[in-house]
């Protein structure tokens, strides 16, 4: 890079930066409810004829200071060309209309003028105009598709007894030639969400019903709570009219600034989906969702297609629910005791908004789970309200004392680390009583080495990253010394960062169990911990694959250096500005780290990860960096691969796993969905009674449970261990039955909760078990005269 291109961006790396993770939320809030506006919008005739606005001149010196920071300071170094313009556009009309329901062909070839000017526009003039002009054609297009939906709704005898289907995504496909060609998918749309209210809509239980449901090859005929509708056809009808009539006001309340963020925002996503653009508005969503990170239910929300969508939990309410994942849709919001109000094509703001609120109080979201098998599934999760302490953040640990099957016992231990933190201020400063991962999972590792256990799990797979810092040094506890991570800046120059402490704190089996959800500084631990040989990685195909690092850049103190006037704040770039490298010289962008043993997993065949990502950057190698490998893995591997793959064939939970991977690979492979009511209700019966045969199993199951010993950095240094957590399955579920009616609400949710099984664990744990047990042996054969 020439001194002349560096002269415009004094680059801060900001890897070592703690609140680096809340940096990369992704910023699709309006993008993804301007989508929305495509399933059912509506707008103003009188917004949709205004003329495009003139050209603000901080609008122009902000779209031509971004401009050049993406083409000089981006990692990919690509010139905002022909090639960019191009993407650029097909970005941004992706962008107002990703469900391919509202522009036209004919829209489309309008827009062909500005395929190959949009590079000359916005970095020789700044002039954002197109962004404006293909709005107000969304708009009018929007207009018409709205008055022909609520006419339908006003007139159509909604019947669902045919054989049609409705295909869910429509991104692959061709956009409708014009209004006469546009009609006919409308009035499909219109019906597949008028049947997923009526589907979705239910009260509690009133009668009974039956269903004969085959589980595991054997045939079961259960009694099952019978869903009785709660809404006719005129309160349908009520509640889509109102759906479309608040979007129609959600998109009048657009203004100029918001349309020129998508468009920018538009522009960052071509390099990479971790480059984005915060105007004013977003600035403002930004700092929300960084509250809501530390304050309300624990959970970063985004937009997507219009739907509010968990982006990532963070310890607090919602992640020990649960019953909440990433990409879980929340359709409705309720205070209390209150009716639900129903958020598709609510602002994000305006829904997290609904969500936060004083601490204690209770919040219900219904919800569309990310594995159901039909989107009419509505799962309500009830919340309460609190402040997400650093406690909820930190390390903790449990002890297990799993037995085998000759009646023997083995002591395991049990990290789960939820992110890579460290407490510095947003000044960068240390605070009084400086908190880090490595010191609090060292303190959590000699508890667990005092109370003699003989191997320990790692479990990242919550773990979303944080500190660059605390990841190298956590990998430290495990190994010598040696580098860690590689990292590559755009003009190819290679920083290689290590453990410099020859000390090891824990040199017994260790097992790192990771996820797609695993990511960024997990995926540095991870794969450096399987580079040497020094642990045994166990998880889904592979972790999420975000090798890059972004840098978040204030743009006002950027417009002062380079003498561009401004009236307002211009908001601030993220952009990413390297890549991490294992010390193999492995890439972790894109493919992640791909763990010694795969577990079944709906998220291995789920689109999740780097890789669901549009322009993703590329994974390649470097040279490996100089390292001495430990090799405390590879002989026994074989080995630890069979008896598990052998036990995940005869265990009942991986079968039951097995059936939900089916389903959730029909459901994706079918690309379509019926608009049959009684399929569609005969379906959901079915899936409605496999939920209860596996509960009713789970529940008469009669083993040897583990006794769990939970180990919080409170009670680290306090001698002894705790009382043991939870009774059995069958003690404790006989019990409640004993004091209570098993059919009250009490009762059934503390079955629901006794029965709930974390089978990825459970299956490290015996892995684990059989670590141990190969490593004992081998370490006596090489102790014997």
């Amino acid at each position: 890079m020439s001194d002349k291109k560096r002269s415009i961006l004094p680059i801060v790396i900001s890897t070592k930066n703690p609140y680096l993770p809340f940096a990369t939320f992704r910023l699709t809030s309006l993008v993804a409810a301007c989508a929305l506006l495509t399933t059912a919008a509506a707008f103003s005739a009188e917004k949709a004829k205004k003329s495009p606005p003139t050209v603000d001149l901080t609008e122009a010196n902000i779209a031509r200071l971004t401009a050049k920071i993406l083409e000089r300071s981006h990692y990919s170094q690509h010139p905002f060309d022909d090639e960019i313009s191009s993407r650029f556009l097909d970005k941004y009309i992706e962008a107002l209309d990703g469900p391919h329901l509202a522009f036209f062909e004919s829209d489309l070839k309008d827009f062909e003028k500005y395929r190959t000017t949009l590079d000359d526009l916005t970095l020789k003039k700044g002039d954002s105009s197109p962004a404006h002009i293909i709005f107000g054609r969304l708009l009018s297009r929007m207009e018409q598709r709205v008055t022909f939906a609520t006419n339908l709704l006003l007139t159509e005898k909604f019947e669902f007894s045919g054989d049609d289907r409705y295909t869910l995504n429509r991104k692959e496909l061709a956009r409708p030639k014009n209004l006469l060609d546009a009609k006919p998918l409308w009035k499909q749309h219109v019906r597949f969400e008028y049947l997923q209210e009526k589907l979705s809509a239910v009260t509690p239980v009133h009668s009974s019903d039956r269903a004969t449901v085959s589980v595991q090859g054997r045939t079961n005929t259960l009694t099952l709570p019978k869903k009785v509708r709660k809404g006719d056809h005129d309160e349908i009808v009520k509640t889509l009219t109102n759906r479309y009539t608040r979007l129609l006001r959600t998109l009048n309340e657009f203004t100029d600034d918001e349309v020129f963020e998508i468009y920018l925002t538009a522009l960052t996503h071509v390099y990479d989906p971790h480059s984005d653009y915060m105007g004013r508005a977003q600035m403002d969503n930004f700092a929300i969702a960084m509250k809501l990170s530390l304050f309300g239910i624990g959970a970063m929300l985004e937009s997507e297609d219009g739907y509010c969508q968990i982006r990532e939990l963070v310890p607090g309410p919602a992640q020990r629910s649960k019953q909440l994942k990433p990409k879980d849709r929340i359709v409705a919001v309720a205070q209390g005791d209150k009716e639900p109000v129903d958020v598709v094509g609510v602002k994000l703001s305006k829904v997290v908004e609904m969500i936060r609120g004083p601490k204690g109080t209770e919040v219900r979201l219904s919800v569309i789970p990310v594995d159901a098998a039909d989107p009419s599934v509505r799962r309500l999760v009830t919340l309460v309200r609190e402040e997400i302490k650093l406690e909820d953040q930190e390390a903790k640990a449990r002890i297990v004392d799993a037995p085998g099957s000759d009646g023997s016992s083995t002591r395991l231990g049990v990290i789960e680390l939820p992110s890579f933190y460290e407490d510095f201020g947003f000044d960068g400063k240390r605070t009084a009583e400086h908190k880090s991962t490595t010191a609090d999972v060292s303190k959590l590792l000699k508890k667990l080495k005092k109370e003699k256990v003989q191997g320990i799990v790692l479990d990242l797979r919550r773990n979303g990253g944080g500190a660059l810092n605390e990841a190298i040094n956590l990998t430290g506890l495990f190994i010598k010394k040696g580098p860690v991570v590689q990292v590559k800046d755009p003009d190819g120059r290679i920083m290689v960062d290590s453990d410099r402490d020859e000390s090891v704190l824990y040199d017994g089996p260790l097992i790192v169990l990771t996820s797609r959800f695993s990511a960024s500084a997990s995926e540095i631990l991870a794969g450096a911990l399987q580079d040497y040989g020094r642990a045994l990685i166990v998880g889904d195909s592979s972790t999420h694959g975000k090798g890059t690092v972004q840098s978040l850049l204030p743009l006002d103190a950027l417009m002062r250096d380079n003498d561009l006037k401004y009236n307002f704040n211009p908001g601030a770039l993220k952009v990413t500005i390297r890549k991490f490298y294992r010390a193999s010289g492995s890439s972790t962008q894109l493919k992640g780290v791909v763990p010694d043993i795969v577990l079944p997993s709906i998220n291995n065949v789920a689109e999740v990860g780097e890789g669901s990502l549009e322009n993703a950057l590329p994974w390649d190698e470097i040279q490996s960096a100089d390292y001495e490998k430990v090799n405390r893995v590879a002989a026994y591997l074989p080995e630890l691969r069979k008896r598990s793959a052998q036990r995940i064939d005869q265990d009942r939970e991986f079968a039951y796993l097995r059936e939900d991977i089916d389903q959730f690979k029909k459901m994706m492979a079918d690309k379509s969905i019926s608009l049959n009511e009684e399929k569609r209700r005969k379906e959901k019966l079915e899936a409605d009674g496999r939920t209860q045969s596996r509960k009713k199993e789970r529940l008469g199951r009669k083993s040897a449970e583990p006794r769990i010993y939970e180990i919080t950095l409170r009670n680290a240094d306090l001698p002894g261990l705790p009382a043991p957590m939870v009774k059995t399955n069958e003690v404790a579920v006989a019990e409640s039955r004993a004091t209570g009616d098993a059919t009250d609400p009490e009762t059934a949710d503390l079955e629901e909760k006794i029965a709930s099984v974390d089978v990825t664990l459970d299956e490290s744990k015996r892995i684990l078990a059989d670590f141990i047990g190969l490593s004992q042996k081998q370490l006596a054969r090489s102790e014997t005269p």
